[in-house]
Protein backbone atom coordinates (compact mmCIF):
# COMPACT_ATOMS: atom_id res chain seq x y z
CA UNK A 1 0.00 0.00 0.00
CA UNK A 2 3.09 2.13 0.84
CA UNK A 3 3.50 2.00 -3.04
CA UNK A 4 -0.17 3.35 -3.57
CA UNK A 5 0.22 6.12 -1.55
CA UNK A 6 3.41 7.17 -3.04
CA UNK A 7 2.05 6.92 -7.00
CA UNK A 8 -1.15 8.93 -4.81
CA UNK A 9 1.17 11.64 -3.71
CA UNK A 10 3.74 11.81 -7.02
CA UNK A 11 0.04 12.47 -8.96
CA UNK A 12 -0.69 15.13 -7.01
CA UNK A 13 3.08 16.90 -7.13
CA UNK A 14 2.72 16.99 -11.27
CA UNK A 15 -0.50 17.77 -11.65
CA UNK A 16 -1.18 20.71 -9.31
CA UNK A 17 1.41 23.41 -10.65
CA UNK A 18 -0.46 22.58 -13.81
CA UNK A 19 -3.86 22.63 -12.69
CA UNK A 20 -2.82 25.93 -10.96
CA UNK A 21 -2.09 27.49 -14.41
CA UNK A 22 -5.54 27.16 -15.50
CA UNK A 23 -7.59 30.32 -14.52
CA UNK A 24 -11.42 30.53 -13.17
CA UNK A 25 -12.38 31.12 -16.28
CA UNK A 26 -11.01 28.80 -17.70
CA UNK A 27 -11.64 25.71 -15.38
CA UNK A 28 -15.58 26.63 -15.72
CA UNK A 29 -15.66 26.02 -19.18
CA UNK A 30 -17.60 23.10 -20.69
CA UNK A 31 -15.64 21.49 -23.55
CA UNK A 32 -19.30 20.22 -25.18
CA UNK A 33 -22.68 20.10 -23.89
CA UNK A 34 -22.89 17.37 -21.78
CA UNK A 35 -19.09 17.30 -20.69
CA UNK A 36 -17.40 18.56 -17.45
CA UNK A 37 -15.97 21.65 -17.11
CA UNK A 38 -12.25 21.18 -15.23
CA UNK A 39 -14.17 22.94 -12.01
CA UNK A 40 -16.75 19.47 -12.15
CA UNK A 41 -14.06 17.11 -12.69
CA UNK A 42 -12.04 18.33 -10.01
CA UNK A 43 -15.07 18.31 -7.92
CA UNK A 44 -16.12 14.91 -8.67
CA UNK A 45 -12.50 14.04 -7.99
CA UNK A 46 -13.10 15.63 -4.64
CA UNK A 47 -16.88 14.03 -4.40
CA UNK A 48 -14.56 10.32 -5.34
CA UNK A 49 -12.32 11.07 -2.38
CA UNK A 50 -14.72 11.83 0.20
CA UNK A 51 -16.72 8.43 -1.08
CA UNK A 52 -13.31 6.48 -0.65
CA UNK A 53 -12.16 7.61 2.52
CA UNK A 54 -15.53 6.24 3.67
CA UNK A 55 -15.23 2.92 1.68
CA UNK A 56 -11.16 2.46 3.04
CA UNK A 57 -11.87 2.99 6.68
CA UNK A 58 -14.80 1.10 6.88
CA UNK A 59 -13.28 -1.76 5.39
CA UNK A 60 -10.47 -1.97 7.41
CA UNK A 61 -12.96 -1.80 10.24
CA UNK A 62 -14.49 -5.23 8.90
CA UNK A 63 -14.93 -7.37 6.20
CA UNK A 64 -17.77 -7.74 4.06
CA UNK A 65 -19.13 -4.15 3.81
CA UNK A 66 -22.12 -2.86 1.39
CA UNK A 67 -21.73 0.64 0.18
CA UNK A 68 -24.39 2.73 -1.78
CA UNK A 69 -24.58 3.49 -5.84
CA UNK A 70 -22.47 6.70 -6.21
CA UNK A 71 -24.47 8.98 -8.60
CA UNK A 72 -21.95 10.99 -10.12
CA UNK A 73 -24.23 13.18 -11.98
CA UNK A 74 -26.20 14.12 -9.27
CA UNK A 75 -23.29 14.60 -6.72
CA UNK A 76 -21.70 16.96 -9.55
CA UNK A 77 -24.97 19.08 -10.37
CA UNK A 78 -25.92 19.97 -6.78
CA UNK A 79 -23.04 20.57 -5.63
CA UNK A 80 -22.71 23.74 -8.35
CA UNK A 81 -19.12 23.64 -8.81
CA UNK A 82 -18.70 25.87 -11.34
CA UNK A 83 -19.93 28.66 -9.19
CA UNK A 84 -16.99 27.71 -6.28
CA UNK A 85 -13.75 29.28 -7.03
CA UNK A 86 -11.18 27.72 -8.72
CA UNK A 87 -8.18 27.95 -6.15
CA UNK A 88 -10.37 26.67 -2.92
CA UNK A 89 -11.51 23.41 -5.07
CA UNK A 90 -8.40 22.82 -6.00
CA UNK A 91 -7.12 23.17 -2.23
CA UNK A 92 -9.51 21.11 -0.92
CA UNK A 93 -8.55 18.33 -3.77
CA UNK A 94 -5.29 18.46 -3.24
CA UNK A 95 -5.61 18.28 0.81
CA UNK A 96 -8.08 15.29 0.84
CA UNK A 97 -6.24 13.74 -1.09
CA UNK A 98 -2.43 13.35 0.86
CA UNK A 99 -4.75 12.65 3.79
CA UNK A 100 -5.98 10.20 1.26
CA UNK A 101 -2.39 9.18 0.91
CA UNK A 102 -1.55 9.60 4.58
CA UNK A 103 -4.52 6.53 5.22
CA UNK A 104 -2.97 4.24 2.43
CA UNK A 105 0.14 4.33 4.16
CA UNK A 106 -1.24 3.32 7.57
CA UNK A 107 -3.53 0.31 6.07
CA UNK A 108 -3.20 -2.57 8.20
CA UNK A 109 -1.79 -5.70 6.40
CA UNK A 110 -4.66 -7.79 7.56
CA UNK A 111 -7.38 -5.46 6.41
CA UNK A 112 -5.98 -5.20 2.58
CA UNK A 113 -8.08 -9.04 1.75
CA UNK A 114 -11.02 -7.16 3.20
CA UNK A 115 -14.05 -6.92 1.18
CA UNK A 116 -16.73 -4.79 -0.01
CA UNK A 117 -20.00 -4.31 -2.16
CA UNK A 118 -20.84 -1.20 -4.28
CA UNK A 119 -24.68 -1.03 -5.12
CA UNK A 120 -25.22 -4.46 -6.70
CA UNK A 121 -21.63 -4.35 -8.11
CA UNK A 122 -19.22 -7.30 -7.56
CA UNK A 123 -17.45 -8.25 -4.10
CA UNK A 124 -14.48 -6.39 -4.67
CA UNK A 125 -11.39 -6.45 -1.98
CA UNK A 126 -9.70 -2.93 0.18
CA UNK A 127 -6.60 -3.50 -1.98
CA UNK A 128 -8.15 -3.37 -5.31
CA UNK A 129 -10.85 -0.23 -4.41
CA UNK A 130 -7.64 1.85 -3.19
CA UNK A 131 -5.68 1.07 -6.47
CA UNK A 132 -8.68 1.70 -8.84
CA UNK A 133 -8.99 5.27 -6.70
CA UNK A 134 -5.45 5.90 -7.92
CA UNK A 135 -6.33 4.63 -11.76
CA UNK A 136 -9.57 6.70 -11.58
CA UNK A 137 -8.04 10.18 -10.61
CA UNK A 138 -5.53 9.83 -12.81
CA UNK A 139 -8.13 8.81 -15.55
CA UNK A 140 -9.60 11.84 -15.21
CA UNK A 141 -6.94 13.83 -15.20
CA UNK A 142 -6.47 13.05 -18.47
CA UNK A 143 -9.66 14.34 -19.57
CA UNK A 144 -8.06 18.06 -18.32
CA UNK A 145 -4.29 17.27 -19.72
CA UNK A 146 -5.14 14.75 -22.50
CA UNK A 147 -1.27 15.14 -24.02
CA UNK A 148 0.07 14.71 -19.98
CA UNK A 149 2.14 11.41 -20.74
CA UNK A 150 3.16 11.47 -17.71
CA UNK A 151 -0.20 10.36 -16.15
CA UNK A 152 0.29 7.05 -17.61
CA UNK A 153 3.81 6.89 -18.35
CA UNK A 154 5.62 7.99 -15.45
CA UNK A 155 4.03 5.36 -12.90
CA UNK A 156 4.93 2.00 -12.96
CA UNK A 157 1.97 -0.03 -12.47
CA UNK A 158 0.99 -0.38 -9.15
CA UNK A 159 -1.42 -3.32 -9.83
Amino acid sequence: MKETASALVETIRLVLPLLRRITDEQASMRPSPGRWSSKEIIGHLIDSAGNNQQKFIRCMEQDGVHFPNYQQDFWVKSQYYNDEPWYLLLLLWEHINLHLAHIVRNIPPYSIAHTITIGNSGSFTLEFIVKDYVEHLKHHLKTIFPDADFLANSFKMIY
